[in-house]
Formats: C-alpha cells, structure tokens, sequence
C-alpha cells in the first residue's frame, strides 16, 4: 500500500492468475484474496477502486450469477453484517422483452471467506429485488457517474410496496480486461435526492439463467 493508503496492485492482487474470461472461466468455491482485500479495504481505497474502474459490457454479466459482498470500510460498524446481508447473489439475465435485467438472492451469512451457499436452498433459491441493467443516461437523474452501468430497481417490476424499488446501483469493472471482479455504489432514491448507501463488490460465480420473466 502506498503512503497516501491507495492499494498497490500487490495489496490487491492483479496478478494474471484472477483475471478469466467467461468464456473460459472455470468456478471456485471461494473468493479470491483481491476481493477479500476490497472487501476489508477503507472509504477511500473503495472509492479508488470505483473511479478507476471501467464500464462492464452487459454482454458478458448476462447469464451469470456473481457472489456479493456488502462492504464494511475499515474504522465503521459492520452495519452489513449485523443486519444480515454482508453476503448474497446477483444474478443477469436477459427478459423475454430484450431487456437486461438482475435479481439479488439472498445467502447464508457464514464466514466472508467460505463458500456462498443461496437461501433457503441451492435448489430453490429465492429470487428478489429485480432490476434493469444500463448504460448510465447523461441525460437523466440517475447519472453521477458515466463510466458506469446503472441498476435500476425502479424499472425491475417490482412490488409498490417493496423497500427495493428505491435502489440505484453503479457498477464497473475493476479494471480493464478483468470481466470477472466489479464494484459498485449503491444509492437510494428518496423523491429527487439520492442518499448514499454504500459500495459493494460482485465477482462471478457460476452460471444462472440465461434468460426469464418474473
């Protein structure tokens, strides 16, 4: 790590061997020590990592499903694990309509280094908290950060009364060439304002539907 606390690529592990191709990517059943160092990393290390980024092809997210880290920056609470939600799925998949578009699935809260294991079963998981999947419209509210994709879980279907539908997720590449590892940053939509929620680490898992309707 540098002195100004920024993450060299040796804190992060960029080495050849993390960076796959979908499609030549072969499942691990653990997360790889770049992510679990993201994952203990501070706000600014985090926010480092997210402008650095680069913008993901939706081609290569869609039909996958990447395991999830809710991050806790070093020095705060870990608000994400004592609610509950450190750890989870998303999944990609594209819609009858032509629409790319996502679900969260939630997981079994063991430790952040062991396997990802979905709820209430591998099985049958459950699927929630859908959300379309696009590039970032300069034009709309929706447009902090340009070089990102948006989740918006506004225009996912999703129940009036569900708490989701005010989600607003960036998500980028951690860097170029890397498909596999991404980050993003979460906001919620209160009327007009976006409050911030937090930033959150995706790195894929293991195949998922390729294409559905709710």
């Amino acid at each position: 790590m540098t002195a100004s606390g920024v993450p060299t690529s040796a804190t992060l592990d960029t080495s050849a061997r993390d960076r796959v191709s979908p499609r030549t990517f072969a499942p691990t059943p653990f997360p790889s020590t770049r992510i679990l160092a993201l994952a203990r990393a501070s706000l600014r290390e985090l926010e480092h990592a997210f402008q650095r980024g680069v913008t993901p092809e939706i081609d290569t997210l869609v039909g996958w499903e990447f395991r999830g880290i809710n991050c806790t920056p070093r020095g705060l609470p870990p608000i994400a694990r004592l609610a509950g939600i450190q750890k989870f799925v998303k999944g990609m998949f594209r819609a009858d309509d032509g629409r790319a578009m996502g679900y969260n699935t939630p997981v079994v809260q063991n430790v952040l280094d062991g396997r990802w294991r979905t709820r209430p079963s591998d099985e049958a998981p459950r699927r929630f908290g859908f959300y379309t999947i696009d590039a970032v419209d300069p034009t709309s509210r929706d447009n902090a950060y340009l070089h990102a994709l948006l989740l918006d879980y506004g225009q996912g279907g999703n129940p009036l009364w569900d708490v989701s539908r005010g989600l607003r997720d960036y998500l980028v590449q951690l860097e170029d060439g890397d498909l596999d590892r991404l980050v993003g940053k979460a906001y919620y939509a209160a009327g007009p304002a976006r409050v911030g929620v937090g930033f959150f680490l995706l790195e894929r898992w293991r195949r998922g539907r390729a294409a559905s309707s709710q």
